[in-house]
């Protein structure tokens, strides 16, 4: 059964990862690059596998689409943490359930930033909330994956190249299922 969800993630971005989401980049470009960075960056391999999975949300109940098409936060990284949290452990999921809590932090704490967000970061940053407040930026603090999410975060940012070349979803098969949380 936890097998057939590396099948499913991979028919996902067969079937969503061509869209753009006002991105220069397509969805799968995106993952790929995101992840690619954080090998680069010699991140753990759970972090890799979030990096990668961090925008699954976006191919459930067409969330992609939300802000762009209808004005609205659809919470894709809810849906993608929940969607991954039968079959992956916390180090992937809460990277990806954070991802949008740490651009909403980043934003808070740094004008450089907010300045630098891309068009469609900056069209969904102002659905999903804004810059954090205070209180919030010291709840996102205490989080116990903050760290994790921060760095996907910053990942996530710089994977939106629509001409950098990276290693194919396929060569992320063996990672993902390393990863999978073991069968009861």
């Amino acid at each position: 059964m936890a097998e057939n969800v590396i099948d499913r993630i991979f028919d996902l971005f067969e079937q969503f990862g061509s869209l753009s989401y006002g991105e220069d980049a397509t969805q799968v470009q995106h993952a790929l690059q995101t992840a690619q960075l954080a090998r680069r960056d010699r991140c753990s391999d759970a972090l890799i596998a979030a990096a990668l999975l961090h925008d699954i949300g976006q191919f459930i109940d067409d969330a992609g689409n939300a802000a762009e098409s209808h004005g609205i936060d659809a919470r894709h990284e809810n849906a993608g943490s929940a969607f991954l949290g039968g079959f992956f452990p916390r180090a992937v999921t809460e990277p990806v359930r954070l991802h949008v809590a740490a651009k909403r932090y980043l934003c808070a704490i740094d004008p450089d930033y907010l300045a630098g967000l891309s068009r469609a970061s900056a069209l969904s940053l102002a659905l999903q909330g804004g810059a954090m407040s205070a209180d919030e930026i010291r709840a996102f603090e205490a989080e116990p994956f903050f760290d994790d999410a921060v760095t996907l975060r910053r990942f996530d940012d710089m994977g939106k190249q629509p001409d950098w070349h990276v290693p194919d979803l396929s060569s992320y098969r063996p990672l993902l299922q390393s990863q999978l949380r073991p069968v009861d």
